[in-house]
């Protein structure tokens, strides 16, 4: 549940703060849009910005030799700057934003502060990240060894979680990005799902059609990230 003074924010971690943690944060926080391809967090810099999104996709991108893949997905269910909350004070890859939309965002010093000054605010932030490392772990896994009809199934719906309305606004070749993969398996993968009727794609846009469907094609690889959110996130109440 969220206390009502929450309810102003789309955000589902601002949503569950306690009064006391919202309100050190509160002061700070400043609305800001999120464009396409905007940077977020660079890779091995340091973080001069923690975002909480209302609106839109982040993706967290490794890149290793010149090859780039997604290895975590955030949208208003969470928040940039993980590492602050483990201790850290630089990001270890790449955020940028491939959904446009719209974020509170809080300096990196006053985040800090807020943290130093509640230790219930970081106990409940360490709660997500122990999500997100789950969330990027299940991306390692699935990456390796599931086949890329099924990673894309998996992927689809993930961003179908994060975005209001039916459509996704993605190419091809950025989709190769996030999935790893090249951009003629991607388009043949589309055209599967397609064929199946589970999606409807055109160049730059995808609508999922049938969305029970499109899980079943995920073969098992959606599904235990986004309840162990449930659990370690969404069932938190807030404490007054």
């Amino acid at each position: 549940m969220t206390n009502p003074q929450n309810d102003s924010y789309k955000n589902e971690v601002l949503r569950r703060l306690n009064p006391g943690d919202l309100a050190l944060l509160q002061p700070h926080l400043e609305p800001c849009a999120l464009k396409l391809k905007m940077t977020l967090e660079k890779a091995d810099s340091e973080i001069e910005t923690v975002y909480f999104l209302e609106d839109g996709i982040a993706s967290v991108v490794a890149t290793a030799s010149g090859k780039e893949a997604e290895v975590g997905l955030v949208g208003f269910e969470g928040m940039t700057g993980a590492a602050l909350v483990m201790g850290a004070d630089y990001a270890p890859h790449e955020c940028y934003v491939q959904s446009p939309g719209s974020a509170f965002r809080i300096g990196t010093e006053p985040f800090k502060d807020a943290l130093a000054n509640s230790p219930t605010l970081r106990l409940f932030l360490l709660r997500y990240v122990h999500y997100f490392h789950i969330q990027t772990s299940y991306t390692a896994l699935i990456n390796a060894k599931s086949n890329l009809e099924e990673r894309l199934a998996r992927w689809l719906l993930m961003c179908d979680d994060r975005i209001h309305g039916e459509r996704l606004a993605i190419t091809h070749e950025f989709l190769a990005v996030m999935l790893g993969a090249r951009r003629p398996g991607v388009t043949v993968g589309l055209q599967m799902l397609e064929g199946r009727g589970l999606i409807y794609s055109r160049r730059g846009e995808v609508r999922i059609r049938d969305r029970s469907g499109l899980a079943a094609c995920s073969n098992g690889t959606y599904g235990k990230p986004e309840a162990e959110y449930v659990l370690l996130v969404k069932t938190i109440a807030c404490r007054t």
